[in-house]
């Protein structure tokens, strides 16, 4: 199945169902200085939609609504810095969301290995290329590579997110992992507000 560019928001015709994976790209990793660019998202049917956020862009009302939905699980990987990007440039924070990679944490805990292309290789048997991961995203014009890497990002969470939830429910982590997720929202404000890496050490 083909994956869709567009500019500015998704279609209204969108439907995310009860869960949608997100991913984001930036013209780098600091917030104060960094812009969002790219928005993936995959209702978990095989298909990614791609969307371009223009440089003082500030409303994109269709992925807003996702976002804030209570009815829609959002699944990220490394969702503590998807949720404060989307947070900064939308002012919608994500509710409730899921983190692959905090999943993963809590539940390989015999990997100190929590990549996106390493938890696709070892759960899902397949090997996503990282090639284009440092790259103009913020460019006019996305090249094939960049599109499929894009959409790579969200095209196997719904995947992962399965296969995680079987190891956390039968190690009895489950509970833990979603008091996780469930912070997930505070941290990204705490990061925005330039508060220090771990706010509960001494």
């Amino acid at each position: 199945m083909a994956n869709s560019l567009y500019d500015g928001d998704l279609p209204d015709s969108f439907d995310a169902g009860g869960s949608v994976a997100i991913d984001t790209e930036a013209t780098g990793l600091r917030f104060v200085r960094d812009r969002l660019c790219l928005v993936q998202v995959s209702a978990g049917d095989g298909h990614a939609s791609l969307v371009r956020i223009e440089r003082e862009q500030s409303e994109a009302p269709n992925i807003a609504k996702i976002l804030e939905d209570p009815s829609i699980l959002k699944i990220f990987h490394f969702a503590r810095f998807d949720v404060a990007l989307l947070y900064k440039t939308f002012g919608v924070l994500a509710s409730p969301v899921y983190c692959t990679k905090i999943a993963s944490k809590i539940a390989r805990t015999y990997s100190n290995q929590h990549g996106l292309n390493i938890l696709t290789n070892e759960l899902l048997n397949l090997e996503l290329s990282k090639e284009k991961q440092s790259s103009d995203w913020g460019s006019g014009d996305l090249s094939d590579a960049q599109i499929q890497y894009a959409a790579n990002d969200v095209l196997h969470l719904h995947g992962l997110r399965a296969e995680l939830d079987r190891i956390l429910e039968r190690e009895g982590r489950a509970e833990l992992a979603a008091a996780c997720f469930e912070f997930i929202p505070a941290r990204a404000k705490l990061d925005l507000g330039g508060w220090p890496e771990d706010v509960f050490a001494h």
